[in-house]
């Protein structure tokens, strides 16, 4: 598993994982709290299964990775 989640994306996920799950105890108790459970673990493990589903990336290719290289060296990522 390559991270496909940034760091304002992991912020924005565990701020709203955690208003999901406080659902859970206290206000209308839905069962929204689950969602915010996959939100926060997306959040800790900065993979989501969703994005990579989608080819969808919000977070810097790693220094040593292929991509990064291509990139500093002016190449194409496709």
């Amino acid at each position: 598993m390559r991270a496909n989640v940034g760091t304002v994306d992991r912020v924005v996920r565990l701020i709203v994982g955690l208003g999901l799950l406080s659902l859970v105890f206290v206000g209308p108790q839905t069962p929204w709290g689950l969602v915010g459970l996959i939100l926060i673990a997306t959040a800790a493990i900065k993979f989501c299964p969703l994005y990579r589903l989608l080819g969808i990336r919000t977070c810097k290719p790693a220094e040593g990775s292929a991509v990064g290289a291509r990139n500093a060296a002016g190449g194409s990522t496709r």
